[in-house]
């Protein structure tokens, strides 16, 4: 089974194509082949992939990737959805190609012991292959999820090299309880330690994000005064045990899994919208450990997160987005990735944000959503400067 969407703006043409032949590489390559008019491609060609992992496993994905003539990014996803495609096992590529928007793509080298250095690296790789240095309008990370490592670190790199140059994207995340094939993808290949990223220079785009309500915060808000990247140890000079214990969360800390649905948000105190950290664990020295980091001076509150908050959220962000596609310059592209976490909040109805979100853009604009394992995007964008965000439990969404 497949399924097609495309589009054409000023500046590039898109295409959205799909599979859900898993076992077949044959099958799959010609369902995908025939949805895209290889003739058509322009000077500069680019496929990002979402899909589950069992299509990198049975090796569908990387004979797909060897029957098209460009290069193919992606991360595994534990469900996926665009026009006429929605579910866990399938594989969703969007193809863009120009003669005006450049694209450059690098894949660093592991990540486990010195994953900022690569990243720099990889960076530098991308802007060597496209032959220029100048800042590129938006960078996409395509990223494993590796626990050990913070989402953050790869950011304030990143934003160090380009000039703080706007950058959107996702870490993979898959359906098995230990996360153990959340693969970065480049070119057919799949990795645990790698990441892949892309460069594009040509477009002007739109950023959106959401995570929960206001309404929905559970207490007073408070200051972080110890931290160290991912551990959060003492608020308003009191250790954090005690904070959520105030809280009446003191058992539900004890198992990281009851904490899913109760995300801890930051307030930088710049004016931009608060972002949200997921609960990771209790240690028994009584800090806590969040994915991504809590700096030291930032404002810190409880949320209480549910099924209605999540699909809420989501509408009203895609609404945002939806209402400002035809503002100059118009675009022609949704790609959207929301968080595991809030999939987790729909209990047995995990797709139902997905279903909500593609009966809510119907056929106004070609777009593939995504869950993920965290987050990356602008929270503010001024003066050419991108203030960007590695996030937990939020839909993003990046218009081109």
């Amino acid at each position: 089974m497949s399924s097609t969407s495309s589009s054409t703006s000023s500046t590039f043409d898109t295409y959205i194509v799909s599979t859900s032949e898993v076992d077949d590489s044959e099958q799959a390559v010609s369902e995908i082949v025939e949805q895209i008019p290889l003739d058509s491609l322009k000077a500069h060609s680019l496929g990002i992939v979402v899909c589950h992992y069992e299509f990198a496993l049975s090796g569908v994905l990387a004979a797909i990737c060897d029957a098209l003539p460009f290069t193919i990014v992606g991360t595994i996803t534990s469900a996926q959805a665009s026009q006429g495609t929605l579910g866990s096992f399938e594989l969703i590529i969007t193809v863009l190609t120009s003669d005006e928007v450049k694209f450059s793509t690098a894949l660093s080298e592991s990540l486990s012991q010195e994953p900022v250095s690569e990243v720099e690296a990889t960076y530098h790789q991308a802007t060597n292959v496209a032959g220029t240095n100048e800042k590129p309008d938006l960078i996409l990370i395509h990223g494993p999820f590796i626990p050990q490592n913070s989402g953050d670190d790869y950011l304030q790199k990143l934003n160090q090299v380009s000039q703080n140059a706007p950058v959107f994207g996702t870490l993979a995340v898959d359906d098995t309880e230990d996360f153990r094939y959340c693969f970065s993808i480049y070119n057919g290949k799949h990795y645990n330690d790698r990441m892949a990223l892309t460069l594009i220079w040509g477009v002007e785009p739109r950023f959106y994000s959401a995570n929960i309500s206001p309404n929905k915060i559970v207490g007073d808000p408070v200051l972080i005064t110890e931290s160290s990247g991912s551990f959060l140890a003492a608020v308003n000079e009191r250790p954090i045990a005690e904070y959520l214990a105030d809280l009446g969360l003191a058992q539900a800390a004890e198992n990281g899994y009851a904490m899913s649905s109760m995300p801890f948000l930051l307030d930088y105190g710049d004016g931009t919208p608060p972002i949200s950290r997921v609960f990771i664990a209790l240690l028994p020295d009584g800090k806590v450990i969040l994915n991504g980091s809590a700096p030291e001076g930032l404002e810190l509150s409880v949320g209480a997160f549910d099924k209605e908050d999540a699909l809420e959220t989501t509408h009203l962000a895609v609404d945002d987005a939806l209402a400002q596609l035809d503002d100059k310059p118009k675009h022609s592209l949704m790609l959207a990735y929301s968080c595991i976490a809030r999939s987790m909040a729909l209990g047995a109805e995990f797709l139902l944000e997905l279903e909500q979100t593609q009966e809510q853009i119907g056929s106004r604009v070609p777009f593939v959503m995504a869950y993920s394992g965290g987050e990356y995007c602008p929270t503010n964008i001024k003066d050419d400067v991108s203030t960007n965000r590695f996030h937990n439990n939020a839909l993003i969404i990046c218009t081109i």
